[in-house]
């Protein structure tokens, strides 16, 4: 897109009048993108709503990091059988997902001093290409975030090396009583039960305005934020889910995909 009009302006010393043309070129680009995706099959759709999104949330466990959060949680403090089982019965439907977090937590009942040493041992495995991914959506201005049905304090670190801010995490939180022991999660977070996920893409396009926001995620929960999210690319790097699967317009399996998706625009 050509600067000329607004750089003549500005020469001008004509501040509204550059504000203007700007905004009539966004407005006109806009316009024409919207137009182009209507007569787009669905994944070139999906495709092109991904290059112009203002906003990128990510699911975190299988989708950002490798593994499940919970599971890991589990095995170091030496209930990962009980829990795998667990997690096995919630995932045939037998329970929502806010009596399957409980459950499992139950029996983890990690305490404070558990949750820091497990941080402190347990190493954060990125997907491969996670990195380059986030960095090409921060330096286009594209608001990213974490949302994730696991733990914030598990998270944290997760987003730091992504260098996303902590207000852009929406996950679960774990309370604990004075000396440290387990004391249950916050059951007023929306990422704590079914549904999670699609309340806090509805708040953040009520809260910022966010005109095009995409979810990305191999999960479920993912697929069901969609809408309100404006769409939903299933992403099977680390897990394949059939059911997700089939309810993508756009699958992918690796990171660098998307990568190339927003760099062939600019080119």
């Amino acid at each position: 897109m050509s600067d000329r009009p607004c750089q003549s302006a500005k020469r001008q010393n004509n501040p509204i009048l550059v504000c203007l043309k700007s905004n009539l070129q966004y407005a006109t680009l806009k316009t024409l993108s919207l137009v182009s995706i209507s007569v787009m099959s669905p994944q070139q759709s999906i495709k092109e709503l991904f290059r112009t999104a203002d906003c990128v949330c990510f699911d975190v466990d299988s989708t950002v990091i490798k593994d499940e959060g919970i599971d890991e949680l589990a095995k170091f403090c030496g209930k990962g059988d009980e829990v795998k089982r667990l997690t096995a019965e919630a995932m045939g439907g037998n329970m929502t997902f806010q009596e399957a977090l409980k459950k499992r937590l139950d029996i983890i009942r990690p305490s404070a001093s558990q949750i820091k040493d497990f941080l402190n041992t347990f190493p954060i495995h990125l997907t491969p290409g996670v990195s380059d991914l986030v960095k090409e959506l921060h330096e286009r201005g594209v608001k990213v975030y974490l949302v994730s049905g696991g733990f914030r304090s598990l998270i944290e670190p997760v987003a730091a090396m992504l260098g996303i801010p902590p207000t852009n995490i929406f996950a679960n939180r774990l309370k604990f009583y004075f000396n440290g022991e387990y004391a249950g999660f916050d059951e007023n977070e929306p990422t704590s039960r079914s549904g999670g996920k699609g309340l806090v893409v509805r708040r953040l396009k009520e809260q910022h305005g966010y005109q095009r926001l995409i979810i990305i995620g191999d999960g479920a929960t993912d697929a069901e934020a969609s809408p309100p999210a404006d769409g939903f690319i299933g992403f099977g790097g680390n897990v394949v889910r059939d059911e997700v699967k089939k309810r993508a317009l756009w699958y992918v399996t690796d990171f660098q995909e998307l990568i190339t998706t927003l760099t062939l625009q600019t080119k």
